[in-house]
């Protein structure tokens, strides 16, 4: 009896000592400020509608010439992704589709994208994808930016 409420114990103080670092990983991600709420998903084959799957919700953050994206469900204190501002070519905007509009927030943009060759899907807020799309049209002078 003794041994199980030790292990109980332990198992919670685990839990609230793994929900606190979560916590605390959140606030240095935004600490420097210049984030917003963005999910991401690799875009699929044109022959292939995988619906909502795939999108992973994040949180990124500009840092310079470059956005640094951050899964939210990670203990990871480095970005999953890194864009570079001269190498993001923006081809399209839509209203998500179907399930996707369960997978990604209620007032999100999927914004289409290919960052050095490969294709991917963003999707943010309307007030994110305003910044984003002036942050990407703020380039230095010289730089090539594709603006859909």
């Amino acid at each position: 009896m003794i041994v199980s409420v030790e292990v109980l114990i332990t198992v919670i103080v685990v839990a609230v000592l793994g929900l606190f670092v979560f916590g605390l990983r959140r606030r240095l991600i935004q600490r420097p400020g210049g984030t917003f709420d963005c999910s991401l998903r690799p875009a699929p084959p044109e022959d292939v509608d995988p619906g909502g799957k795939g999108w992973v919700y994040g949180v990124a953050r500009y840092s310079g010439d470059r956005v640094e994206w951050f899964r939210v469900f990670s203990y990871a204190p480095r970005p999953r992704r890194v864009l570079e501002r001269p190498s993001i070519e923006v081809l399209g905007r839509r209203q998500p589709q179907g399930s996707e509009e369960l997978a990604l927030l209620s007032d999100a943009v999927v914004l289409s994208c290919a960052h050095k060759g490969a294709m991917l899907e963003l999707a943010m807020s309307d007030d994110a994808l305003t910044g984003f799309l002036a942050w990407l049209e703020a380039a230095p002078p010289g730089q090539r930016v594709n603006v859909a």
